[in-house]
């Protein structure tokens, strides 16, 4: 009674999944009540097998914005190589992860249309953040480096014409503690592209450019702090044409700043200069450097912007780096794209999607469509294949990105997204939690984890063994949980890049508790959102569904419509948008998650 999920990347993590479930398992204890040592007496849930889809999608259609620019100064800029060319005709592409999980290369006009790009990982695994570097390996062509979910960041050559990447030259660990990286172009003077990262608490470091694949970073060095009032960098090879990089930022009530490089290490940037507002209309930023080997051109990159609705603007910018032109590129379909490389906003992964179980005892779920609507649903059981069962759906617990089918059956904890010969158990004494969670990683690891309720309100924090096969061990909370009568959440609500977790009371005050990273103490105090929320039955946490890399919110009333709260990262007191409809009906479904 397999688990099966369709799709190429899936298919690849289930074989991995069935020849190393055993050695996986092994040792993994769960202190107090539940146990994950004790599979060989587990009972047979008896469920019939189930399969979900990977959405399809509508590829956008077109090629890279390319002479179309009206230069407004005079000053040409240096001869920068672009960080995108990934086909070797001296000219920016753009590579993007679609909804279904493949990567995607739309060439330059002078190079032919959208290819699939071959980027791999591990077997199912879903790169947190894809950063393009250029040409480190001499081939002529863009090379990258890729982020896992458990940050390990891995460099990997081009192949020639672009038509995928090699396996990682090089790899580091640790970047984990970062919610940001990206490349710039040459912000320290030395010719290499260099890479920033960012904090959760709004430290900036350098990372600068070696030029070799082999180890194409050198130490970092800290260089600024207070970035967290940014919540999309995007790094520009050269904007004002003096050959350095630069970045622009923006801030959630969408200021955009233009800080132009300096040359020098220790102090990369000029002073900020304002140079737009509105900018928050765009779920996502992002950039397409051009090379002035081209003599018809300005040699100035392009900033794209892409709607929630799935359009993308192109800006021309001036010989200051200010955008000062808006052109419709494509007007539909980029909401397809979850991933752009380079992109502006934080990284996230581990949930968009969300599973409902009917009155029936059918199972159904629905994908992001990334604009903030859900796909039509999809059956994933046999009819009344489920009656009666205890499911959850928590944020991802192993590298594939997607939310975990789990049952609690006859006091037992059961995986149903593993490829084995049926639902793996993960444990014992599951039956003593009336709740469990999952919202992502509360570690600071990259892992999935797993909070858990007694009836008693003692909450507990089960750490993920990032396999999906047991938890590495639990830690105490606090008690007093049973205060609330719904905990959800699944990914960042507060724009930091960390797992937060949303708790109502029965009186309808919600709260927000924001995630530190700390696994001894994984919350922040918590934060009052609002009243009135017992006017809903359920709370879903559907994760990121508009696009822009911050988790969401559902909430059904009781007479069975749907409304969506996207987060608006403008403060913890007050993080959601007006609510919208999303339609009736939904009050068929006794569980959703």
């Amino acid at each position: 009674m397999a688990f099966h999920r369709t799709g190429r990347a899936h298919a690849r993590a289930r074989r991995l999944a069935s020849c190393t479930a055993l050695v996986l398992a092994s040792g993994l204890l769960l202190s107090g009540t539940a146990v994950a040592d004790d599979h060989g007496g587990a009972p047979a849930p008896g469920r019939a097998p189930v399969e979900r889809a990977t959405p399809g999608i509508e590829l956008p259609e077109g090629q890279l914005p390319k002479k179309h620019r009206m230069s407004t100064g005079t000053t040409k800029a240096a001869t920068v190589p672009s960080r995108h060319d990934f086909t070797g005709d001296g000219t920016s592409d753009l590579l993007y992860r679609g909804l279904d999980d493949a990567f995607y290369l739309m060439r330059s006009e002078d190079s032919g249309n959208t290819t699939e790009f071959g980027l791999y990982g591990d077997p199912g695994e879903k790169f947190k953040d894809v950063i393009p570097v250029g040409d480190f390996t001499g081939n002529g062509t863009a090379d990258v480096l890729t982020l896992s979910p458990y940050g390990t960041l891995s460099f990997r050559e081009t192949y020639d014409g672009g038509t995928g990447t090699s396996s990682p030259y090089w790899s580091g660990v640790g970047w984990n503690i970062y919610n940001k990286a990206l490349s710039l172009g040459d912000v320290s003077g030395d010719g290499k592209v260099d890479v920033l990262a960012r904090t959760p608490e709004g430290e900036l470091f350098l990372y600068r450019g070696t030029g070799a694949g082999s180890a194409p970073l050198q130490t970092r060095l800290k260089v600024g702090s207070g970035w967290h009032i940014y919540d999309q960098l995007v790094g520009v090879n050269d904007a004002n044409g003096d050959g350095l990089g630069d970045l622009y930022a923006r801030t959630p009530n969408g200021d955009l700043f233009f800080y132009a490089g300096t040359g020098t290490p220790l102090t990369p940037f000029k002073a900020r200069v304002k140079v737009g507002t509105g900018w928050n209309v765009y779920n996502q930023l992002s950039i397409a450097d051009d090379s002035s080997t081209d003599p018809t051109d300005d040699g100035h990159p392009e900033l794209l912007a892409r709607t929630t609705g799935g359009a993308m603007y192109y800006y021309v910018t001036d010989d200051a780096g200010r955008p000062t032109t808006r052109v419709l590129w494509s007007d539909a379909s980029w909401n397809n794209a979850n991933l752009l490389a380079n992109f502006g906003g934080n990284p996230q992964t581990g949930k968009s999607e969300i599973l409902g179980l009917d009155k029936n005892g059918t199972l159904f779920t629905y994908s992001s469509r990334n604009n903030g609507t859900l796909t039509a649903r999809y059956q994933i059981s046999d009819v009344g294949g489920w009656a009666g069962a205890r499911v959850h759906f928590p944020s991802s617990l192993d590298n594939n990105g997607h939310a975990d089918l789990l049952e609690v059956y006859q006091g037992y904890l059961y995986n149903y997204d593993r490829y084995s010969d049926g639902p793996y158990p993960l444990g014992r004494g599951w039956g003593a939690f009336n709740t469990l969670t999952g919202v992502g990683d509360l570690s600071g690891d990259g892992k999935g984890d797993l909070l858990a309720r007694t009836s008693g309100g003692t909450l507990y924090l089960y750490r993920g063994d990032g396999q999906g096969y047991g938890f590495a061990g639990r830690t105490t909370v606090g008690s007093g949980w049973n205060a609330y009568n719904a905990l959800v959440g699944a990914g960042d609500i507060t724009g930091d890049g960390r797992a937060d977790l949303l708790a109502r009371t029965p009186g309808g005050t919600l709260y927000l508790y924001p995630g530190s990273g700390d696994a001894a103490a994984p919350f922040k105090a918590r934060v009052k959102v609002g009243t009135g929320w017992n006017t809903y039955a359920k709370l879903v946490a559907p994760g990121d569904i508009t696009g822009d890399g911050r988790a969401d919110l559902l909430a059904v009333t009781s007479g069975g419509t749907l409304y969506r709260y996207i987060t608006t990262h403008t403060g913890t007191a007050n993080p959601f948008t007006t609510r919208t409809n999303l339609g009736t009906g939904w009050n068929t479904y006794t569980q959703l998650h």
